[in-house]
């Protein structure tokens, strides 16, 4: 008899595993670098509210009492003001002389795994265990 030229199954089936085991390893890697850069990406909204703020007061004499407010005179993009961006929810709260800013994650463990919280003093606050406040630690 001859052989034809080809696979055998038992050949495909341990292709098929080695795909499997490869696929098992990098998923929570990609996943773990997701939440990575939305949490970066929460930062730099907070840094980018401060400065917004900061150029708010200095125009209007008192802090934003609003997203809206920040947006409509330009300074925050319609992402950010609309008060979520990549994986967080932002919760803002000012006018007159103080404001704060609160962001956490729309699906906690999948979209990011900390709280950020900022305020007028200008100190990004994390926490690992929920919402942060003006009581958590810093970010270094």
């Amino acid at each position: 008899m001859r052989r034809q030229a080809g696979f055998t199954l038992i050949e495909l089936m341990i292709v098929v595993a080695i795909i499997a085991i490869i696929a098992a390893m990098a998923i929570p890697s990609i996943l773990n670098a997701r939440k990575a850069s939305n949490e970066a990406s929460a930062t730099s909204a907070l840094r980018t509210l401060m400065t917004a703020n900061g150029q708010y007061q200095i125009r209007f004499r008192s802090y934003a009492s609003s997203f809206a407010n920040l947006s409509a005179s330009g300074y925050l993009d319609d992402a950010l003001g609309s008060g979520s961006k990549s994986g967080y929810n932002f919760t803002y709260a000012g006018g007159g002389d103080t404001w704060t800013t609160t962001a956490n994650p729309v699906a906690a463990g999948s979209t990011g795994d900390r709280g950020f919280f900022v305020d007028d003093a200008g100190v990004i606050r994390f926490s690992a265990s929920g919402p942060a406040t003006a009581t958590s630690p810093p970010i270094e």
